[in-house]
């Protein structure tokens, strides 16, 4: 396992201390302009009412009273065909928990570890480890899943290039490469309805290929997609580049 953090530039500081977002995003720079993003103040709550299941039918927990199970996903941010892609994954039928749902490569922190370190290992075994060196690039804002009492940080990284994926079937039902663009076309978000405990409620969610992509890892999503759409109104940066 090897990663290392980039983004060591000082992220510019209003007068009052707090950090601000730099001023221009060109392409060339992308990744470190992200991380100077991702080390500023983040939508977190603001993004819920977009992203999240609308009435909620669980209570969404923003704290660790309740002593949920530390855990972390991973996007992984990758070149491939001139576009940057994240993959993420189709969960087995038979899986305890989140089966045949898409979500991002992670799991739970084992004792010792950090979260980034616990998200390249998951990611590793569930997609498979050709040796490629995975820097970090930052984290978004740590959700609680109710379902299964996890209390998830979203790390986010880059590769060099397309890793040399070799899924887990045991993890893994299929390998899903999404493009950035993708998830900031309108066009491919939507919403459909659901019931829990016989309680209805719409969740919202991303189309990628013939899967909804709904629940945490929308909400995830949706924070990426918020930063990202900061970044169109900045000179040099062209959505479509990604």
């Amino acid at each position: 396992m090897v990663f290392k953090v980039v983004g060591t530039r000082r992220v510019p500081e209003n007068a009052d201390g707090t950090r601000r977002v730099p001023a221009t995003f060109a392409m060339l720079d992308f990744l470190e302009q992200l991380a100077e993003r991702l080390a500023a103040s983040l939508p977190g709550e603001a993004v819920r009412a977009r992203f999240a299941p609308q009435p909620c039918p669980w209570a969404i927990k923003t704290s660790l009273s309740d002593k949920p199970r530390q855990a972390a996903v991973l996007i992984l941010l990758y070149m491939h065909e001139g576009h940057w892609h994240l993959p993420l994954t189709l969960r087995p039928s038979h899986m305890a928990e989140h089966a045949g749902q898409v979500s991002l490569p992670g799991g739970a922190v084992e004792p010792g570890e950090t979260e980034a370190e616990a998200a390249v290992r998951e990611f590793h075994e569930e997609l498979g480890d050709d040796g490629q060196t995975i820097r970090m690039l930052g984290s978004l804002s740590p959700i609680h899943v109710r379902t299964s009492n996890y209390w998830v940080t979203p790390c986010v990284a880059t590769t060099a290039q397309r890793p040399a994926f070799a899924p887990n079937p045991t993890e893994v039902e299929r390998l899903i490469e999404v493009r950035l663009c993708h998830l900031l076309d309108a066009d491919q978000f939507g919403s459909h309805p659901r019931r829990h405990h016989g309680q209805p409620y719409t969740a919202p969610h991303f189309l990628v290929e013939s899967h909804r992509v709904w629940g945490a890892t929308c909400l995830i999503l949706g924070e990426l997609v918020t930063l990202l759409e900061e970044f169109r109104a900045e000179e040099g940066f062209r959505i479509e580049n990604l």
